[in-house]
């Protein structure tokens, strides 16, 4: 496969790119135009709603319309209102600590579950899968606004 960085620096010349090229901490090359906007908070509200909807679904499973909804907006508003910042968004998911983020995030659910049942103490009442759902939901938002920060931060932009 070979690196790509290396094949695009040697193929373009350093004069020849529209404004700075930042290497990034895994050592790619992400060309940024202007001032990078950040996501904003809000937005990972959704991607909170979505990590927490496991929970949300047996505290309350007629809720799944709603979810479903909320997908569906966070979708559109990703393509609409927050098209310039799909770069952003895309060049984060690239990065290794947001996987890192998601795989642990996913961990944390299973895992904390499956250990809550081996030892008696299974959640199944309405209270434990709302208060599961808005620790995945804090947990979710902030882990995502911590990488967006370090992320920015290694890039120089922060």
């Amino acid at each position: 496969m070979g690196n790509r960085a290396a094949a695009f620096d040697t193929a373009v010349p350093a004069a020849a790119l529209p404004l700075p090229a930042r290497a990034g901490a895994t050592g790619s090359l992400a060309v940024l135009q202007g001032d990078v906007p950040r996501l904003p908070v809000w937005f990972f509200g959704f991607e909170a709603v979505l990590a927490a909807s496991f929970d949300i679904i047996k505290a309350f499973p007629q809720a799944w319309p709603a979810l479903v909804l909320v997908g569906l907006v966070n979708i559109t508003v990703s393509l609409t209102v927050l098209r310039g910042r799909l770069r952003l968004a895309k060049a984060l998911w690239r990065g290794k600590e947001t996987r890192k983020v998601a795989i642990g995030l996913v961990t944390a659910r299973i895992g904390s579950h499956l250990l809550l049942g081996a030892v008696g103490l299974g959640v199944t009442s309405t209270l434990g899968h709302v208060g599961f759902a808005l620790v995945m939901a804090a947990l979710t938002v902030g882990l995502l606004a911590w990488t967006q920060r370090t992320a920015l931060r290694a890039l120089g932009l922060a």
